[in-house]
């Protein structure tokens, strides 16, 4: 794991690989976590993100476009779901989860994270796009997105 400084990193393996982004955002994890949980607006406040249908909520279904493969649904499950700390979703290939520590100064640290793999990993792993660009733009949107929505309450 990095610092929070929000350049993301990238673990290969045969069978798995590991993308990893901390930030920390001068907002409340309550303020964040409205950001990360409202699927329909997603569009307005992160440039990574076409689309997101669907509830996120604990054992929800939900279908995410992604700037990163325009022309793929991915068709995920909410699978933790721990207000204002911890948010996992995900499918057969992967998961992400997000992570909401509060620190002593004020700030929310953000952790984002993806582990895709499996037995199959190594045949298609050259066609799925790194994703530290996407992750880096992601959390500095939401921290964008958060700090004007805490300065305005």
């Amino acid at each position: 794991m990095t610092k929070s400084n929000g350049k993301a990193t990238t673990t290969k393996k045969l069978f798995s690989r590991e993308t990893f982004v901390s930030i920390d955002i001068q907002a409340d994890p309550k303020t964040i976590w409205g950001l990360l949980t409202h699927a329909k607006d997603y569009p307005n406040w992160n440039s990574t993100i076409i689309s997101i249908d669907g509830k996120i909520a604990l054992g929800e279904k939900i279908q995410l476009k992604s700037y990163l493969d325009p022309k793929r649904v991915f068709k995920l499950s909410v699978s933790v779901f721990e207000p204002e700390k911890r948010l996992v979703w995900g499918d057969a290939m992967g998961k992400r989860e997000y992570k909401l520590t509060p620190n002593l100064n004020g700030q929310t640290n953000f952790v984002m994270s993806e582990k895709i793999g499996g037995p199959l990993f190594p045949l298609f792993s050259k066609m799925i796009p790194p994703f530290d660009e996407s992750f880096e733009k992601f959390s500095n949107d939401l921290k964008k997105e958060a700090e004007k929505k805490q300065s305005s309450k």
